[in-house]
């Protein structure tokens, strides 16, 4: 690799990365960006798929499982799981065709029919990999939980979605379930995947391992209708309800050709995403997009561990890696020696996705680990990667990269509330290189989601004639690399400036104190808001009032008096959603006392193997 000061982002000076030599001699997928983006239709993409045979439409589960496991990677391991405290355990392609016939034959003899909703609240065991595939042979809807879930969160998920069906373990059902069941009527069946025998004292409650060890291994997938729901993702906004998101049997396409393009994953690869299926990172890229090319896909079972983590990229001779921002910031805070200490030669891409890159964090990757961190962007209601940084690319360190082939994608103006702004012919796009407004992705792609559950004005809500509004803040360099600004309700109007978070974030981190960041907005009578920041440091440092007058210093010398942070805080831990995003809303609401709404996603305890997402 080697880089060079550039212009970037309007305002400020940043290194470019250039592509590189491929490692291995693996030639990227995607090698001409702009040809491929102007020849590419997903009408091509979905031919890349098998489909069902005799044209009985397209199913998710055959074309990541059946469809290899009738051919040459039939023995091919598909995943393998591992501890801390045991072996690894791998199930081949074949072998993961047969356990998913008999999951979804469990299902058929529990009278579960398509369309039904089936949860699961576990962790990242063999078991829920089964059900997730499984649900989806059977055409029934699969909903993921995640397994830090308290009882309010899980009732709230099953009640509005319906669930028939759940899968989760023996404790589980013990502290999150069972005492919610009276208030559960729609919940018909619970399968324990720990039990040895069905609960005596309720019917209702069995035992999935005989129930799967008694089910035949034959299952003949049903006509499936590509645009038939398939997964259910809930996503929590900043107020009310969770938001269902719907997604169907076409998303496959969308999962494949960015798992093609973005992930730059090819058929020999072992691939190792560290997100938890609870979240919508886990199911499309660590199950969906990768068994459909065939790979063999990592699942680490146990908590985040930098010395683990870095021995796993070793051993597991991992070719691709997509985590998150804070599992990176976290493995930065551990220092550069633990790398060091381990063969990473066979690593030939990371990616990250969860919430935006620091710049430093992309540069810490091509200086440390000797990869660049390629970072992208989507999120629940797009179902796939909809903007990236590609394999044969250069990177602008801090930008989300250019928009996937088949994926258009604008800038809609906004007003002085960040609402967008509509005419009577549609949005007001903006085309001035340095603009700010809101991503907007004209409809149509496989992955988007076809509406939120019980909430058709909520989904409407979304769109403006053939655009999706994100509600992300973003601004587009004259190149055509996108740059993240802000959640709209993130943004900060301070003193007649409008200010991204994440900009003064990235800023802050460039101090070698520092190691992650959290600039939040505090009323102020005559600035209107004053920006007070909270930061974790780096190992070898301690919080000191020296210290602190000097990341104010730090802040006004590099982002100037204007929109410099009047106030900075230590956190120790700043709060963070399971998926990794850092909750800034919660910082201020606790700053203010205000409510804290909906919490249902806060991680609160160390952070695991799949972070975060």
């Amino acid at each position: 690799m080697s880089s060079e000061d550039t212009a970037g982002t309007p305002g400020h000076a940043h290194h470019t990365i250039h592509k590189s030599i491929p490692r291995g001699g693996v030639a990227p997928n995607l090698v001409d960006y702009e040809a491929t983006r102007a020849a590419f239709t997903w009408e091509e993409a979905e031919g890349w798929l098998d489909g069902l045979p005799d044209g009985r439409g397209l199913n998710i589960a055959h074309e990541a499982v059946d469809r290899h496991a009738a051919g040459p990677k039939a023995q091919q391991v598909a995943l393998r799981f591992l501890s801390d405290h045991a072996d690894p355990v791998d199930l081949t392609y074949a072998e993961l065709r047969d356990a998913t016939n008999r999951f979804a034959n469990v299902l058929a003899g529990l009278g579960i029919e398509p369309g039904d909703r089936v949860f699961a609240l576990c962790g990242r065991q063999p078991e829920l990999y089964l059900a997730v595939l499984g649900t989806l042979k059977h055409r029934a809807v699969f909903c993921p939980l995640f397994s830090s879930f308290g009882p309010e969160p899980v009732h709230q998920r099953l009640t509005r979605g319906n669930g028939r069906v759940l899968v989760t373990t023996a404790a589980l059902y013990r502290k999150r379930v069972g005492q919610l069941r009276d208030r559960l009527p729609e919940l018909e069946h619970v399968l324990v995947v720990d039990a040895d025998e069905d609960d005596p004292d309720d019917p209702s409650v069995r035992a999935l391992g005989p129930l799967l060890a008694a089910a035949p291994t034959a299952y003949e997938i049903g006509p499936t209708d590509p645009e038939d729901p398939a997964l259910l993702h809930f996503t929590s906004g900043t107020t009310g309800n969770p938001k269902g998101a719907i997604h169907v049997h076409r998303a496959v396409v969308a999962h494949h050709a960015t798992g093609r393009f973005a992930l730059d994953l090819h058929p020999d690869d072992t691939f190792w995403c560290t997100a938890d299926p609870g979240w919508v990172t886990g199911t499309s890229y660590g199950i969906i997009s990768p068994l459909t090319h065939g790979v063999t896909t990592i699942v680490d079972t146990a908590e985040f561990d930098a010395r683990r983590w870095y021995a796993t990229l070793e051993e597991q001779r991992v070719d691709v890696w997509y985590t998150a921002p804070t599992a990176i910031r976290m493995l930065m805070k551990a220092g550069p020696e633990l790398p060091a200490e381990h063969d990473l030669s066979q690593l030939r891409f990371i990616a990250s996705v969860g919430e935006p890159l620091n710049p430093e964090a992309v540069v810490w990757g091509d200086e440390v680990l000797g990869r660049p961190i390629h970072d992208n962007w989507w999120q629940t209601e797009t179902g796939g990667i909809m903007v990236a940084n590609y394999a044969s690319c250069d990177i602008r360190p801090g930008s989300m990269g250019r928009p996937m082939p088949g994926i258009d994608a604008a800038i809609v103006a906004v007003d002085d509330e960040n609402e967008p702004l509509v005419g009577p012919d549609g949005p007001q796009l903006v085309t001035t290189p340095g603009a700010e407004g809101v991503l907007a992705l004209r409809r149509g792609w496989p992955s988007m989601f076809r509406g939120y559950l019980h909430d058709d004005e909520r989904y409407a809500r979304c769109f403006v004639g053939d655009w999706y509004l994100s509600g992300d803040l973003v601004s587009r360099d004259a190149d055509g690399w996108y740059w993240f600004v802000g959640r709209g309700d993130d943004v900060i109007k301070t003193a007649g400036h409008l200010v991204g978070p994440f900009e003064l974030e990235s800023v802050l981190m460039e101090h070698p104190a520092v190691v992650e960041a959290a600039v939040i907005g505090i009323p102020d009578p005559v600035a209107g808001n004053v920006l007070k920041a909270f930061v974790t440091l780096g190992p070898g440092h301690e919080w000191s009032d020296h210290l602190r007058r000097e990341l104010l210093g730090f802040g006004r010398k590099r982002l100037g008096p204007a929109i410099a942070p009047r106030e900075v805080a230590l956190s120790e831990n700043l709060p963070k959603t399971r998926s990794g995003k850092i909750m800034r809303r919660l910082l201020r609401a606790r700053e203010l006392g205000l409510p804290e709404g909906d919490l249902s996603t806060l991680e609160t305890g160390p952070v695991p193997a799949n972070e975060e997402a």
